[in-house]
């Protein structure tokens, strides 16, 4: 027992195992960041290239003013007092001759007599009927305006018949009125207005600048079954188609619109647009913009005051913010220098070296000019870049003047050479569609404070939907472009 309780233990050492285990997940958390790093890095440091899309547009340039109508009108007062009936209703054309309106010295009854229901004739209604017709078949969403159109003469068809109507039951209610009633015809022809405002004997050369204004304008207003004594005015023919509406102007504004001496205006009150004659009145010190119109006056025939647009530009075509647009310095030569090379999937010219030896240089073409007088091709704008480092070039006219296919050892030398010196600069954008930016020429035809209206020339396209780069600052011809 002793011996056993004295035998000695033994004890063994744990040693742990030197190699470190392999964390999976901190690899991949430190890839990562590493990733991430190198990600922000690379974007931070790489030059941004932001890609603009090319949409058809336009651009109009207007100036707006409030304008003053002066026409060709009478006022008519009443022969004596009474009560007044008119046979028309306002903005109706009357003939000469024609009843106007009817004094008498009780107000009339109209709802006293039956008659009837107001009926278009049947050549009225296939008149109405075609007009509708013609306008669904001939719809254009861009131009609201012949919706008024179509309003007017509806309008006016239905305002016929009612004149009509109206005519004869005033007749039937004179004649049962045992003749206490007078009627009055018009001495004209012209348009009736049941308005006058003070301002009907006014003239181009009477006008102030005070009259501009609105607020200073009173406008009585007549109507039926109103008593008016003799002398009050009871109607206003206008008798010309002609009118004018005058505006004031600047010293600054005159001087952008001198030699203009026709112009398309824009009448707000139904956004009709209207060509119209413009000259510039210069009268004691003030300057006045005038506008001639010749149709259209029954519109605006209850109107003094117009408010004008003047539309200086309204052009269309691809629109391309102005940052876009950029330029090229290009070789010009002749359309017959070009040739096309042995497999004819290249075209350039042949040119003379400094050393007297020639070679087939092939070249980017960025487009070719037409002579719009005889539709024949006249220049081809040759990139420079494909000239560089060549020294003093020569371009060698062929034989033939059309393009002849080529090889170098087969070439007959000409005497003809013409200095390749002659250079243009175009306007065009950088087109990214295919990763890598493409020169692309175009002509500007149009612009504003941010954008240009601009269409194709002769050759290479930028089309509706394209990508271009938005500043052509950031870009060079032929890089690529990681969008």
């Amino acid at each position: 027992m002793a011996n056993g309780n004295n035998q000695s233990k033994k004890i063994r050492e744990y040693r742990q195992n030197s190699k470190i285990s392999f964390n999976i997940g901190l690899f991949i958390f430190c890839f990562v960041c590493i990733y991430l790093v190198v990600s922000v890095l690379t974007y931070v440091t790489t030059k941004q290239i932001t890609a603009y899309e090319v949409r058809e547009g336009s651009i109009v340039k207007d100036n707006s003013y409030t304008g003053l109508i002066i026409r060709e009108e009478t006022v008519i007062y009443a022969e004596s007092e009474g009560y007044v009936s008119y046979f028309q209703n306002e903005s109706s054309k009357i003939k000469a001759g024609s009843n106007v309106y009817v004094l008498t010295n009780n107000k009339i009854k109209t709802d006293e007599i039956d008659m009837g229901s107001t009926e278009l004739s049947e050549e009225a209604r296939k008149n109405v009927y075609r007009k509708t017709q013609n306008y669904n078949q001939n719809y254009n969403s861009q131009k609201f305006s012949s919706v008024y159109s179509l309003k007017d003469e509806i309008t006016a068809a239905l305002q016929t018949a009612s004149n009509q109507t109206r005519m004869v039951q005033l007749d039937a209610i004179i004649a049962q009125s045992g003749g206490n009633a007078a009627v009055y015809t018009s001495v004209r022809d012209g348009i009736m207005v049941l308005s006058v405002d003070g301002r009907e004997s006014i003239t181009e050369d009477s006008l102030k600048p005070e009259m501009f204004d609105r607020g200073n304008s009173q406008t009585s207003y007549m109507e039926d079954q109103m008593k008016i004594k003799a002398g009050d005015p009871v109607y206003k023919l206008i008798t010309s188609e002609k009118w004018y509406v005058y505006f004031l102007l600047n010293e600054e504004t005159a001087k952008e619109l001198a030699g203009i001496n026709y112009i398309k205006t824009r009448i707000d009150t139904d956004s009709e647009t209207i060509w119209a004659d413009f000259d510039i009145i210069r009268q004691d010190g003030n300057i006045y913009g005038r506008l001639t119109y010749d149709n259209s006056m029954i519109r605006y025939a209850e109107d003094r005051f117009l408010n004008v647009e003047l539309i200086l530009t309204d052009e269309s075509g691809l629109k391309i913010p102005k940052s876009a647009l950029t330029e090229k310095e290009v070789y010009a030569v002749p359309y017959n220098y070009l040739l096309s090379n042995k497999d004819e999937n290249s075209r350039g010219v042949m040119v003379k070296k400094e050393d007297g030896s020639e070679e087939f240089i092939a070249s980017s073409q960025y487009y070719i000019s037409i002579n719009e007088l005889d539709n024949t091709k006249r220049f081809a704008y040759l990139s420079m870049d494909d000239f560089e480092g060549m020294g003093e070039l020569s371009v060698v006219m062929p034989q033939e003047e059309s393009s002849v296919q080529i090889e170098e050892t087969e070439w007959k030398v000409s005497d003809m050479y013409m200095p390749l010196k002659n250079k243009k600069t175009l306007q065009g954008v950088y087109n990214i569609n295919k990763g890598y930016a493409v020169f692309i020429p175009v002509e500007v035809i149009c612009e504003n404070d941010d954008y240009y209206i601009v269409k194709n020339i002769t050759g290479t396209m930028l089309y509706n939907y394209d990508h271009i780069a938005q500043d052509s600052s950031t870009v060079k011809e032929n890089e690529f472009i990681f969008q």
